[in-house]
């Protein structure tokens, strides 16, 4: 049983009799109990009277999987299996995450029929969201009371890493067709494959003539050289208690997907093969063997579930899942956040045995800082002089990454992805992938 907002009004409504008997000579106590037990009574009464809620059955349809931030629609399809019209509320219990509306929708579902009711939902969090079951109210003829019940009709929704770094792919693919395509491009040493010859033009690089060809041709012969496909492409999450830390509107690991999904987009267009590896001491997710279109899916329903643990990374862990996955890897992404050298250590001993098979990129996440106001308080001084340490200390880490074999690329969330995409362009045309 549950009571509606018209009992209240009913018991206010009571002084004026209360009053009257009162001036009748009735006792003031008395009267107000009598008035109150009657408006129970009558509650108690339009609650039995109400239509069983339970003759109700649901049937949910939804998307099972949505874009964080992009809004979607969950239908529930009421049923009325009872011999009277139950008119109440109904309530979708979706978490609040869900952003799903907080009334309650109205209905009014006469006997054998059917009603729609659509829930809008705007999930503000990555993973998966649940609505275990959906709570359907009926009124009594006095709308005083009514019945309520709980149907279960479980409902899930995967919310799915944005991928708002999306808008730089079309750019680097146009440059990627450069390299692999319509306009071949003279680069030589490792990591080449002979694509074609064509005539010396000045300016050409002599070392790529080719004399065999110039020999049995009229003219200067040139091999042009084209970058390698069928590379491995390793990337790797750092879900350990760095990747939580709060910068700008996230936290890192929501920068490392993104950084991610735009190199994995632009190898796999490229014919390169991308491995997914998200760790800290134990395999959170692992994407590996899937190519083509259906990479960027796999990608992003790996990542959604998965959150930072408080917990150290075993980077020798990591490193050991890294040569599991490919024996060949060409390039390793080390997404993580390696700022302070006291707390990197582990990670800087354990990065020269693997940069000596392959280029290894480690990239990490900053924080932009704001300018300091005109005239700064306590606060902000302190704020400035704390990001300032953090970038000296982060400079400390890049310089012993680059000696320990690794390039060191460091951005803000919005920078970081299109900066790891052209360094993947770079090193293809200059032959190194």
């Amino acid at each position: 049983m549950y009571v509606t907002g018209r009992l209240p009004l009913l018991l206010a409504a009571g002084a004026l009799p209360v009053v009257l008997l009162s001036a009748a000579g009735v006792d003031e106590w008395l009267a107000s109990a009598g008035w109150v037990l009657l408006c129970l009574l009558a509650a108690l009464g339009d609650a039995a009277a109400a239509p069983d809620p339970r003759r109700i059955t649901v049937t949910r349809t939804m998307p099972t999987r949505v874009l964080l931030g992009q809004p979607a629609v969950a239908e529930l399809v009421l049923r009325n299996g009872g011999e009277r019209t139950v008119r109440g509320r109904v309530r979708d219990a979706w978490q609040p995450t869900a952003g799903s509306p907080a009334e309650r929708a109205a209905v009014a579902i006469p006997p054998g029929e059917v009603r729609t009711i659509t829930v809008p939902l705007l999930p503000r969090r990555r993973g998966e969201l649940r609505s275990r079951f959906v709570v359907v109210r009926s009124e009594g003829p006095l709308r005083l009371a009514g019945r309520q019940a709980r149907i279960d009709q479980p409902g899930a929704l995967r919310v799915l890493p944005p991928f708002t770094a999306r808008r730089h792919l079309p750019s680097r693919l146009a440059r990627l067709r450069e390299l692999d395509g319509n306009t071949s491009v003279q680069v030589r040493g490792q990591g080449t494959e002979f694509d074609s010859l064509r005539e010396y033009v000045r300016g050409d690089d002599v070392r790529s003539i080719d004399w065999r060809a110039t020999a049995r041709a009229s003219t200067t012969m040139l091999r042009t050289w084209r970058p390698e496909r069928d590379r491995h492409v390793v990337i790797v999450i750092d879900t350990g208690r760095t990747a939580a830390a709060r910068v700008g509107d996230g936290v890192r690991m929501d920068a490392a997907m993104e950084s991610a999904l735009l190199l994995s987009a632009l190898a796999t267009r490229a014919g390169d093969h991308v491995h997914l590896l998200m760790f800290d001491r134990a395999i959170r997710a692992r994407v590996t063997r899937v190519d083509g279109p259906g990479l960027l899916p796999a990608l992003v329903d790996a990542m959604a579930p998965v959150e930072p643990q408080l917990i150290d990374t075993d980077w020798d862990a990591a490193f050991a899942q890294v040569r599991a996955l490919t024996s060949r890897p060409s390039l390793v992404v080390l997404l993580t956040a390696q700022d302070a050298a006291e707390a990197a250590r582990g990670f800087l001993g354990s990065l020269p045995a693997l940069a000596r098979g392959a280029h290894v990129l480690v990239g990490t996440v900053t924080d932009e800082q704001d300018p300091l106001p005109e005239r700064p308080d306590a606060a902000d001084v302190y704020r400035a002089a704390a990001i300032e340490q953090s970038a000296h200390d982060a400079a400390v880490v890049a310089a012993a990454i680059g000696r320990a074999g690794g390039e060191a690329i460091a951005a803000t969330p919005e920078d970081l992805p299109p900066r790891i995409a052209d360094r993947y362009l770079a090193l293809k045309a200059a032959g190194r992938l």
